[in-house]
């Protein structure tokens, strides 16, 4: 499991197998069921969550008490309320499993700590940052500039094992559709 993250670590910066080996004590191994809420709406998010194994959403209940996710977590990526973990105020978000998953979870505390005892950890987290910052980005001009239809065709093209993976239900609500309208588009598709 843990060779998971170091393969990852390795992408980014040069890590040895002693230095490895301490950056683990800082983490947590845990198994989560699938449909599992790792954090609730209104709680203080705790954790930041590296997925070693399955799929982790992010989602709020809107206006309309529709859950709307905002986004996913694959293996190799990392989820978390960021204002919530980083300012210690209540989440915007839940975070839930879509699959049965393992995950690395730090607590804020820990995150601090590894960050002071490793300094190259620091350029870890900063690469990683700014590539969900500039997915973000991207995901908010596709929002502005595609149609709906031309998102989804996106997402298939971009990510077509992805979109295997998840249920239609939770592509929906991702992309701001009802799943009747994303069942109308891959009809159009089929036929």
């Amino acid at each position: 499991m843990s060779e998971i993250f170091k393969a990852h670590l390795d992408k980014f910066i040069p890590v040895t197998d002693e230095e490895f080996a301490s950056i683990m004590n800082y983490f947590e191994i845990k198994s989560f069921a699938k449909k599992e809420d790792l954090l609730e709406e209104g709680q203080i998010c705790r954790s930041n969550y590296f997925v070693i194994k399955g799929l982790l959403r992010k989602f709020f209940i809107n206006e309309k008490g529709t859950e709307q996710t905002t986004d996913f977590a694959l293996e190799t990526w990392w989820m978390t309320d960021n204002f919530s973990f980083e300012r210690k105020t209540p989440a915007d978000f839940s975070i839930q499993t879509v699959e049965k998953s393992e995950v690395l979870t730090i607590s804020s505390e820990s995150q601090e700590k590894l960050l002071n005892d490793f300094p190259i950890m620091e350029k870890y987290f900063r690469i990683v940052y700014q590539r969900a910052f500039a997915a973000n980005q991207r995901r908010v001009k596709y929002i502005f500039t595609y149609s709906k239809e031309d998102f989804y065709f996106s997402l298939i093209k971009q990510y077509p094992d992805f979109v295997q993976r998840v249920p239609q239900y939770l592509i929906a609500s991702f992309l701001g559709f009802t799943p009747e309208y994303l069942s109308e588009i891959r009809k159009r598709i089929v036929s």
